[in-house]
């Protein structure tokens, strides 16, 4: 018993020196209210022409985004921004690039009322779900019926289960030496020393701060980041620091997808960020460490379609 005991607190010791710290499953769901959400995810009718879902841009099975530069929603409009995972998204300290949502629910609102991703209001949205089989459902969940805050909510709910553990380095930091090969480990101290680390730490590896997307050299973007939200000088070209967990499922990369290339993605954060050019071995072992980083999927549904 007592040698349990002190592995145990080997392996927190040990976790806590890192600066990543491994993804823990979900708590407190309300799983009814999350099923619900499942589904309203999934259901291409909460957009105006019955043709794009949450689902469309987030794919769970492609790592939680859709793989293009920038989405396309009704009308076959094209967006401006590309769509980050939703994937392991709760533990994000704000939502979107620009950080504009506090919280997942508060996200969920943003497609849905784009004019060019879902294109519904709320108060339209409302009176086509009352005329569903979600009358009924949302009754039984939720006191107020169908509103602009339980749908969202259920969303929300259901977001919040979109964890992939049990990924590779995962393992490794909770005490397997075998999860990982030399190279990723290799990969991992480059990551640390060559500074990647000083944006993209924490259990999301990244998603806790602001970042300029240019720091050392122009990065020549068009979007101007939180200075859309904020107006002040300070923040042009500022974006929130995205997750790297399963990042070699989510190419293109970077706000306004310019690469597909995951290497080609280590050497533009190398130059533009931290005024570094890695050598092509370097590059090689820190892609082995964030291929890594890949975790289970949740599983995925078909889109629902009337």
């Amino acid at each position: 018993m007592r040698s349990s005991v002190l592995i145990v607190l080997s392996l927190t010791l040990l976790i806590a020196k890192e600066p990543i710290t491994p993804l823990k499953l979900p708590t407190n769901i309300n799983t009814n209210q999350a099923a619900l959400g499942e589904k309203l995810f999934f259901d291409t009718r909460l957009s105006e022409d019955n043709t794009i879902a949450c689902a469309t841009c987030h794919i769970l099975e492609d790592g939680g985004d859709d793989n293009l530069p920038f989405s396309i929603g009704i009308h076959k409009q094209v967006g401006d921004i590309n769509a980050p995972t939703i994937l392991n998204a709760v533990n994000n300290f704000r939502q979107f690039w620009d950080g504009r949502a506090k919280d997942l629910q508060e996200q969920a609102i943003g497609p849905i009322e784009n004019p060019i991703e879902m294109g519904f209001n709320f108060p339209d949205l409302i009176i086509k779900l009352r005329k569903t089989e979600y009358n009924s459902q949302f009754k039984a969940l939720y006191p107020q019926g169908i509103t602009k805050m339980s749908i969202t909510h259920a969303i929300a709910e259901y977001e919040k289960t979109l964890i992939t553990p049990n990924s590779p380095f995962d393992q490794y930091l909770l005490g397997n030496d075998n999860a990982i090969n030399a190279k990723a480990k290799k990969g991992y101290q480059l990551f640390k020393t060559k500074g990647c680390i000083s944006c993209h730490h924490g259990v999301n590896i990244g998603g806790n701060l602001y970042s300029k997307f240019g720091v050392v050299q122009s990065a020549k973007v068009a979007t101007l980041g939180r200075f859309n939200i904020t107006h002040k000088e300070r923040d042009k070209y500022y974006f929130k620091v995205p997750s790297l967990r399963n990042v070699a499922r989510t190419a293109p990369y970077f706000h306004d997808g310019r690469t597909p290339d995951l290497q080609e993605a280590i050497k533009v954060m190398a130059q533009l960020q931290l005024g570094r050019y890695f050598t092509q071995e370097e590059v090689e072992a820190i892609e082995a460490f964030l291929i890594s980083l890949d975790g289970d999927l949740p599983k995925s549904r078909v889109i629902y379609a009337p």
